[in-house]
């Protein structure tokens, strides 16, 4: 299932580029070996909003192998850092080989273990948070996600539809994803109900939120 129809999909996949160089090699060969990536219309919104906000420090919840803190590390600061979080030996292996052939292993920092006890031995603000780790635990990570995040500050979530399945009745999804189904709208509703908060929903990719913190 997609979000829009098909020939609007193949049609902006194919108008956007890919990243520069190495990185861009990076991001050909995860897309083809199916590797759980930022799709090309997540990263251009992601480089949009980076490119405007300017941060100095970037949160990453869910690294995979890598290919989204190395493209976030190119909008810092000489000054500026990204801390990520992954739990998978695999993918924190793989990260660590493209940190250091790109060039920015200086820039990231890895994180090792699960999101929800990893978060709370935080204890800095951070300008952006980029949240794309299990859909199921969002609900859950965000008060401390919250929590982190300066004033002001910019959180994007992404794939929050599940290919639409969010927008369906609870009963008409198979009962293997009625649990994510529940609190992935428990962190929607949240998210644009906090009146500290100021949300829009976009069907790019599988859904992205983007999230400002209006105060603490």
């Amino acid at each position: 299932m997609s979000l829009v129809e098909k020939y609007m999909e193949e049609y902006v996949n194919n108008m956007l580029t890919f990243c520069d160089g190495e990185l861009g090699e990076l991001q050909k060969k995860a897309y083809k070996d199916g590797l759980p990536i930022i799709p090309k219309d997540v990263v251009k919104l992601l480089g949009f909003i980076l490119g405007i906000k300017k941060p100095k420090t970037i949160l990453e919840i869910g690294m995979a192998v890598g290919f989204s803190s190395s493209f976030m590390s190119g909008f810092l600061p000489d000054d500026g850092y990204i801390k990520t979080i992954d739990r998978y030996p695999m993918m924190i292996e793989k990260a660590k080989e493209n940190f250091k052939k790109l060039g920015v292993e200086n820039k990231v920092t890895i994180l090792e273990g699960n999101a929800n006890d990893v978060l709370k031995t935080l204890d800095e603000k951070f300008d952006f948070v980029f949240m794309d780790a299990a859909k199921g635990q969002y609900i859950s990570i965000l008060p401390d996600v919250l929590r982190l995040t300066k004033k002001g500050g910019i959180i994007m979530a992404d794939d929050i539809f599940q290919d639409g399945r969010v927008a369906m009745d609870y009963y008409s999804i198979p009962r293997r994803q009625r649990t994510i189904h529940k609190r992935l709208n428990a962190f929607l509703y949240e998210i644009t109900h906090n009146e500290k908060l100021r949300t829009t929903l976009l069907t790019v990719g599988d859904g992205v939120a983007l999230i400002e913190k209006l105060e603490d």
